[in-house]
């Protein structure tokens, strides 16, 4: 691999290496008196010069896909092309450092890197952000985009249009970048690219033609995508003489370094020893260090304009580097940069720790694991069964599962995870409540905290507006799906004549939990799912606590609409009796509004034989044994504690997909 580089002439005049006549493409960037010369991969592994990439050198790109269409891969081959990595088999998921990551398969968090590439006799810089699939890391996937000019769409050869690639293609089309269609696994037997260039025609309006046809398994026609990369993606746009201006887009925590945060350069330059203030807390920090992923951190003495990388600047504290910050030079204050839409929490459940002295441990590993991951709210809880926690915020459950594994793997801690809610809001009736509240619409996330109905005027629950691409063979079974979870079609459109994309309003809470389990098993895996926040709606709710013995569970109060209040109860009381082991006194569980029971199971009692030792003689000594176990274990019922186990939680409130 060559790069560019600039030397006075006088160490190169003795025939030291090759020179080259002065170019008239980096006449404003090199200094007078040197000229270009092309360097090896070995100089660019000690410090690359960034100052010898000018800005129409540089191209910054996203690569977005549905789950599972190759989107990693591709970054791996990509990778491997351009030197930045060995060829190896065990070149797997290079950019996936997380082990959850690597376990599930999944991409959770975008992952940079940059890549020298010299195409048409020049060197380029191109900086790749792999990003999630999944629905959930939505959030992730516009954040990485705020530091792109240009995305390759990915679209697996095989299953076509999905709706996550409806979503983000649309996710990077609001933001006016230009899309490269990419459809991969051609190497398959099933693969259909014709009738995919197609679906993509129709349902983005992008000519068939422009779609890249490869291969990313076996590195078929990959080098196509590089090329076009630097055809048909602008450079960055942007001003090396203005002060610096640069956008804090990710960041994670090292236990010795502080905050390394992911940084794009809007303006200027930025260089170690460079005094810095944050635009959100206004606080000073000196850069320690600067540099680019290549993936692996590779300092560098300085970044300029265009360029995306990372800075080390001696944060601390967690809260520091707020994730839409801008950082600007000590005395050069700038306009701040817009930032992000603050991530909207769609999923909230309870944390606590397994035993209240590592509540310290685990406050600071939530601390350290939120920075990395800023899409989690956090509210501080407490429970009378588990003490004291916090409720959490997730983008959805499998963003909820995620989070708690990483907590177990990179933090060694071990969570209990509360049943999984939705924030609903209530109108206050009373000019009194209002002021008790100071606001007549009252968020709540904790369903323990429902208030009751002669407080309200109305409920509101959340909607979103929700995408199910599916073969036609299924449409039928999956209306009928989503008519039982309460939802209103919108529109439906067939996409060729195997698929068909239907939209509909789901009510939020019927879907969070197992809607996508049971539109997989429905469809044998076929259909596809994607949904966005479409606001508040009116609805009759009601609040059904969770009875064992005649007390109420406060970790199990749920909220339910009025009409599904019987299903949901049984549902959940035949779930916690299959849960609950059993004990040497028997257990009641019941679902109850209010007063009224509306739902009962029995959790039976171990049961000792008492009759063994009596072979024969009168009924009366059978008698008064039996009577006195009865009354041990009616004793035993008013003391005996109940434990929930900690899978419980996430068991009960999975509703069977007949439900």
């Amino acid at each position: 691999m060559w790069a560019l580089a600039g030397r006075a002439l006088a160490p190169w005049a003795a025939g030291a290496a090759r020179l080259l006549p002065p170019c008239p493409r980096h006449a404003g960037v090199l200094e007078p008196g040197v000229a270009c010369r092309l360097f090896s991969a070995a100089e660019l592994k000690e410090k690359p010069d960034m100052s010898r990439f000018p800005v129409e050198d540089i191209r910054n790109f996203s690569i977005i896909a549905h789950v599972d269409h190759g989107k990693s891969t591709l970054a791996d081959r990509l990778l491997e092309l351009t030197g930045t990595i060995d060829k190896t088999q065990k070149n797997k998921q290079v950019l996936d450092k997380l082990q959850v990551e690597r376990e599930r398969g999944i991409t959770v968090k975008a992952q940079t890197a940059s890549l020298f590439y010299s195409f048409g006799g020049k060197q380029y810089l191109l900086n790749l952000i792999d990003t999630p699939g999944h629905v959930d890391f939505s959030y992730e996937v516009s954040r990485s985009l705020s530091a792109c000019q240009g995305v390759l769409l990915v679209v697996d050869a095989n299953e076509g249009i999905q709706a996550q690639t409806v979503a983000n293609f649309f996710l990077a089309f609001e933001a006016q970048l230009s899309v490269i269609p990419v459809i991969n696994k051609i190497d398959l037997k099933n693969a259909d690219p014709e009738r995919v260039g197609k679906q993509i025609e129709k349902v983005f309006d992008i000519p068939s033609e422009e779609c890249i046809k490869i291969s990313a398994k076996l590195g078929t026609n990959v080098d196509s995508v590089l090329q076009a990369v630097i055809e048909r993606i602008p450079p960055p746009k942007v001003h090396r003489a203005n002060p610096l201006k640069a956008l804090v887009f990710d960041s994670t925590f090292d236990q010795y370094r502080g905050v390394v945060a992911s940084i794009a350069l809007f303006d200027g330059m930025l260089s170690k020893g460079d005094k810095i203030v944050s635009a959100h807390t206004k606080k000073t920090y000196e850069v320690n260090q600067v540099g680019i992923l290549n993936p692996n951190e590779q300092p560098t003495h300085k970044l300029y304009a265009g360029q995306v990388g990372f800075l080390i600047a001696g944060m601390k504290d967690v809260t520091e580097a707020q994730i839409g910050d801008t950082l600007y030079l000590h005395n050069h204050p700038v306009e701040p940069l817009p930032g992000f839409k603050s991530a909207k929490p769609m999923v909230f459940a309870g944390v606590y720790p397994i035993d209240q002295s590592e509540y310290n441990n685990l406050k600071s590993a939530i601390e350290k694991l939120t920075l990395n991951d800023s899409s989690v709210t956090v509210h501080r809880d407490s429970s009378l069964a588990l003490g004291a926690g916090w409720r959490l915020g997730f983008l959805g459950l499998l963003h909820m599962e995620v989070f708690n594994q990483r907590l177990e793997q990179e933090y060694n801690a071990s969570v209990i995870l509360t049943t999984p809610t939705v924030p609903y809001k209530a109108v206050l009736s009373s000019a009194k409540l209002i002021k008790e509240y100071k606001e007549k619409e009252i968020t709540i996330i904790n369903p323990a905290q429902f208030p009751d109905k002669s407080k309200v005027t109305e409920y509101l629950e959340p909607v979103v507006l929700g995408t199910v691409i599916t073969p036609t063979e299924y449409t039928g079974k999956i209306m009928e799906l989503c008519q039982a979870r309460r939802a209103i079609q919108k529109n439906m459109t067939f996409i060729d004549e195997n698929r068909v994309m239907l939209k509909y309003l789901f009510p939020l809470n019927e879907i969070v939990v197992d809607f996508y389990d049971s539109l997989k098993s429905l469809s044998s895996g076929y259909a596809s799912f994607d949904y966005e926040d479409a606001g508040y709606q009116t609805a009759d709710l009601i609040k059904m606590d969770i009875l064992l013995n005649g007390n109420i569970v406060e970790e199990l109060v749920t909220v339910v609409h009025r009409e599904k209040a019987y299903t949901v109860g049984k549902s959940i009381c035949e779930r916690l009796k299959d849960s609950l082991p059993r004990q040497l006194f028997e257990i009641a569980v019941q679902a109850a509004i209010g007063s009224k029971v509306i739902a009962r199971e029995t959790v039976k009692a171990y049961r000792k034989n008492v009759l063994a030792k009596c072979y024969g003689g009168d009924i009366t000594r059978k008698m008064k044994l039996l009577k006195r176990q009865a009354e041990g274990k009616k004793k035993l019922r008013k003391i005996g504690n109940i434990e929930i186990p900690k899978n419980a939680f996430i068991k009960v409130l999975k509703t069977q997909p007949n439900k």
